[in-house]
């Protein structure tokens, strides 16, 4: 199965990279989201399985874990359409860490017949079993709890208390309305806060959240303390991985879901129309090669006027909110900061849209002049103008190669000489590679559905036998992935092991069985780490 792993593809790349006569190191990891982990109720959380995977990385040899956005996930279960970007995802929590810890009663967890430890993540199931429930262990804890634990809930609070009041009022009143909306068969976009909720509460008016918390107290206080378990499993978490020499890769979209505490609470800085409370504006991608309709994408748009004028303070917190759940920052869709696709609101697609500037460099210079020098990877994929790369060189943030992307053309021809994702045509070592993404399907996957040419093409390139098995074909792309300049190699754990489609973790623009893959326990074997250590020494990789 490894027989391709001893090649000597760009060997010069072997060896240690220097920039400015300063030596850069160069590193590996692999991307596997908490909710695809195995053998825990229902989803992946923060328990012991993510322990071993971090001691699994370690023995492996690797010093990157990537995952997805860890926001509590709202329609259609995306991480990249949370209801805040601040709050940490409730069903990520571990129901026996909270047992260990005095917080739960070991009687109360036990799941029902229908939650099952493998298999995908049934969403809606877990989420009707684990948010009450999630409740009721809140409540054990403000009643139960010893007075040290009492005193670091407080400290939660105090710490977080902008962001964390904001979304324990958003999520309560959202709770009662979308209740209400149900008994009046009110569904959709037409159940939204800023359309069904009273006028002085769709609002955010100070009054009247001010008086919700006051008579639904014991609810909002509920809300904060699942947080606080989050935040207190996450961090230890993320300790314990740090300690091992292992850092975390976080994720967060450029924009946020219309229907979030964020835009809730922070309607002057967005798009919208101050007495409709409605949009004027929304997200997406024009008409392209893949859709000759466009993406309409619905977010919220910025209204970056309005933040500048407040020294981007929201982006500043966001962004140091990001730096203390994780150690570097990947930006998604990053071209938005230069020009962005604005769609009038309530259009049937993309097509009528326009590019607007974004805020650019004045932004990240404004970030960096408050919080530091940012560890930030930006997701900059896909037809780029020359403008969007010189806002990522200036902001000095590495980009993405993905090896999929590279081998559509065959690699001799003069359309090849001008593909980016091919490793011979890399201008840097500032950048990441990864054989695919979590919207692409597996490598194995697209090998097996792409046409013939494909494969060849990609077997030319490496020097292999043009009926080389998908298997073969894929693990040489992890191996090119290794071999290449890139300062940073991150390989899906799918292709680590050459799963197939069935191992996909999302399609986009597509509903239903997506983010609900979860891997199987016997996947973490000592072949699999061998192999990324024995490929992390032959680059000079995690040295």
């Amino acid at each position: 199965m490894w027989q391709y792993l001893s090649g000597q593809i760009f060997v010069a790349a072997r060896e240690p990279l220097k920039t400015g006569g300063k030596m850069e190191k160069r590193a590996s990891g692999v991307l596997l989201h908490i909710t695809s982990l195995p053998e825990t109720p229902g989803i992946g959380t923060m328990g012991k399985q993510a322990y071993k995977f971090a001691d699994w990385l370690h023995s492996a040899g690797q010093t990157m874990w990537q995952i997805l956005p860890l926001g509590p996930t709202g329609y259609g279960d995306s991480p990249y359409a949370s209801f805040s970007t601040f709050a940490g995802n409730p069903l990520l929590i571990d129901l026996d860490n909270l047992v260990e810890r005095g917080w739960a009663l070991a009687g109360d967890i036990v799941p029902p017949e229908y939650i099952k430890c493998d298999g995908d993540v049934d969403f809606g199931s877990v989420v009707w079993w684990k948010i009450p429930l999630l409740y009721k262990c809140a409540e054990y804890f403000l009643k139960n709890c010893k007075k040290a634990d009492r005193a670091k809930y407080e400290a939660f609070k105090n710490d977080n208390q902008v962001w964390l009041n904001n979304f324990a009022d958003y999520t309560s009143i959202k709770k009662f309305y979308d209740a209400e909306a149900q008994k009046k068969n009110v569904t959709g976009i037409d159940s939204m806060w800023n359309r069904f909720w009273p006028k002085d509460l769709a609002s955010h008016d100070p009054a009247a959240v001010s008086k919700w918390d006051a008579e639904h107290s014991a609810d909002v206080e509920s809300i904060k303390v699942i947080q606080f378990f989050f935040s207190e499993q996450w961090h230890s978490l993320k300790s314990y991985a740090n300690k091992l020499g292992i850092s975390i890769i976080g994720d967060i979209p450029i924009f946020v879901a219309g229907d979030s505490a964020d835009v809730w609470a922070n309607q002057k800085f967005f798009q919208f129309d101050s007495n409709t409370l409605l949009q004027t504006s929304c997200a997406g991608v024009p008409p392209d090669y893949f859709s000759a309709t466009g993406q309409l994408w619905g977010n919220p748009l910025y209204d970056w006027d309005a933040m500048k004028k407040d020294n981007y303070s929201w982006w500043v917190s966001r962004i140091q909110n990001m730096l203390h759940l994780v150690d570097i920052v990947r930006i998604d869709h990053f071209r938005g900061f230069d020009t962005y696709w604005q769609i009038p609101y309530g259009a049937d697609n993309a097509i009528g849209g326009k590019w607007v500037k974004g805020p650019g460099l004045d932004l990240f210079n404004e970030i960096e002049k408050r919080l530091g020098k940012l560890p930030i990877i930006a997701e900059d994929l896909g037809t780029l103008t020359p403008d969007v790369e010189k806002l990522r060189d200036d902001c000095g943030f590495p980009g993405m190669k993905i090896l999929q992307f590279a081998f559509n053309d065959n690699p001799w021809s003069d359309e090849s000489a001008r593909n980016d994702y091919l490793p011979d045509n890399y201008k840097t070592e500032k950048c990441v590679v990864y054989t695919g993404t979590h919207d692409n399907d597996t490598t194995v996957g697209v090998l097996s559905s792409s046409a013939e040419q494909y494969r060849i093409n990609i077997a030319s390139y490496f020097g292999m036998d043009k009926n080389a098995s998908v298997k073969d074909i894929s693990l040489r792309l992890v191996q090119a992935a290794f071999q290449s300049k890139a300062e940073y190699c991150i390989i899906p754990l799918q292709d680590v092991y050459c799963l197939g489609s069935e191992a996909r973790m999302n399609t986009p623009s597509t509903t239903g069985a997506n983010w609900s893959w979860r891997m199987d326990s016997s996947l973490l074997d000592s072949a699999g780490a061998n192999m990324l250590k024995s490929l992390s020494a032959e680059t000079s990789r995690n040295l």
